[in-house]
């Protein structure tokens, strides 16, 4: 290739996982580099900052652009509208004709895109985009290096995140048969070293090369292997037909902290098996300096920064701490007793087989809502943010107790009635504060909040019909 380093590099998609990472990399060899970015303010904080320029715009917009690629010789597309929000297909083809066309206008002499691996045939839909963008840059009229990698093992890439949450929580789970399938999983330190390599590739390449690492694993093996690595004992895994791409991704936003609009695509891409079809890019390029790195190797750096099992432990306090309230709430609620059998009470009320299931089901749904929430803040710096939902948990499960006791034992149906409303108000203010680092535990304490609000209109309405809380011979046993 005729470029050289007296021409910048320009590196979109900066402030994403692999472009923050790429930056650094390409500086270490040489290269001038020039990032292209929608908020110039989210790389402020980034420590190369002030080694690049910096090119503030829109990739929709032409004329932002042409201004990000004039005098460039190579262009890394890092651009990805895979975000939950409306047609990411629509967008990313409307995004790279936009650059392919900008690109050959500017001059620019290469084109490096980082891709999907995939088998021939019918693709997902999240695949497919992928595939039709790296052709719509390769018939640019730039000469065009197309990277397709499958699983990028590396803290930060979702794909590897996903996986390391499924198998941190779930000591045990059903997946779909396609868990199956092939996967030739790559470590991020490999896709660096391949990425920052093409920009100096020889001639005139205009191809797709596949990548991976030296393992063809499936992405049940993967969990296992995970697992042992990552010292969390074994995992068992059983595969069932009739989970489709779109629960199974309902699954994952719900277990992991990685976002439905995130994991929908991901998870469709997992009916494909991701496997390295041929190795052209090493005569090019050559190997990572240290060999193609394997898997468990690939975790180990992944995991170096991280502790995996912080959820383990922080799901054992959390978990003791609604068991001993669940079991004295148990021992507290009697409703055989004969003050509460005649109690007058609202037609409205379920029956009472009903209480134990709804509790149960709440007990279960707060105490996993509640890990996850304490262990996504902690694991992003938000100790304070944590610890203040761990206070406001312990609060809730006091009020929950104290409920029972004023019902049941104390024959308190006024206090009782304010309790449960206080009851409904923590359970709301829990909702709050885990909204900020996923929906679906939002919904849980949402869903106490509701049950707690409207047993506070039961115990009201029993307080009611029996203003002299009623006839109690058992009353101070």
């Amino acid at each position: 290739m005729a470029e050289t380093l007296d021409r910048p590099v320009l590196v979109t998609g900066a402030t994403g996982y692999i472009g923050g990472l790429l930056v650094p990399k390409l500086l270490e060899k040489g290269w001038q580099v020039r990032v292209f970015t929608r908020d110039a303010a989210k790389l402020r904080d980034r420590p190369w900052a002030e080694m690049v320029e910096i090119v503030e715009g829109d990739a929709g917009d032409a004329a932002d652009l042409g201004r990000a690629l004039a005098g460039v010789g190579v262009a890394y597309y890092l651009l990805h509208s895979m975000d939950g929000q409306g047609d990411f297909v629509e967008r990313d083809r409307a995004i790279s004709r936009t650059f392919a066309d900008a690109a050959r206008t500017a001059g620019v002499g290469r084109i490096i895109y980082l891709s999907g691996l995939h088998p021939s045939g019918e693709l997902s839909t999240h695949l497919a985009s992928r595939v039709e963008v790296g052709r719509t840059l390769l018939a640019s009229g730039v000469p065009t290096i197309v990277l397709q990698a499958g699983v990028v093992m590396g803290a930060g890439s979702a794909s590897f995140d996903m996986l390391r949450h499924l198998t941190e929580r779930l000591p045990a789970m059903v997946a779909p048969k396609w868990l199956r399938n092939r996967i030739q999983p790559v470590a991020i330190d490999d896709v660096l070293h391949y990425l920052v390599a093409s920009a100096s590739a020889p001639g005139q390449v205009n191809r797709t090369f596949d990548i991976g690492g030296p393992e063809v694993l499936t992405y049940a093996e993967m969990i296992k292997r995970y697992a042992r690595v990552a010292g969390l004992g074994g995992r068992a895994v059983a595969t069932v037909p009739v989970l489709t791409p779109r629960l199974a991704s309902y699954w994952v936003g719900l277990v992991t902290p990685v976002p439905a609009g995130i994991a929908r695509p991901l998870v469709g891409s997992l009916v494909h098996e991701a496997v390295v079809k041929e190795n052209d890019l090493l005569a090019l390029v050559g190997k990572p300096p240290a060999g193609r790195t394997d898997f468990d190797e690939a975790v180990r750096r992944a995991i170096q920064d991280i502790d995996p099992t912080r959820w383990r432990r922080t799901f054992a306090q959390v978990g003791l701490a609604t068991l001993a309230c669940a079991g004295l709430g148990s021992v507290l609620t009697d409703p055989r007793t004969a003050w509460y059998r005649g109690l007058r009470k609202p037609a409205w009320q379920p029956p009472a087989t009903a209480f134990p299931v709804v509790w149960m089901t709440l007990f279960v749904s707060m105490a996993l809502a509640a890990t996850a929430a304490i262990t996504e803040l902690e694991e992003s710096g938000k100790q304070s943010d944590a610890d203040a939902i761990k206070v406001a948990y312990l609060a809730n499960l006091t009020i929950n107790t104290a409920w029972s006791g004023l019902f049941f034992r104390a024959h308190r149906l006024g206090a009782a009635t304010a309790t449960a409303a206080a009851l409904a108000m923590s359970a709301a203010e829990l909702a709050r504060r885990t909204a900020p680092s996923g929906v679906g535990k939002a919904v849980v304490f949402g869903a106490y909040a509701g049950w707690s609000s409207f047993a506070t209109a039961l115990t009201e309405a029993v307080r009611r019909r029996n203003p002299g809380g009623g006839w109690s011979p058992d009353r101070w046993l």
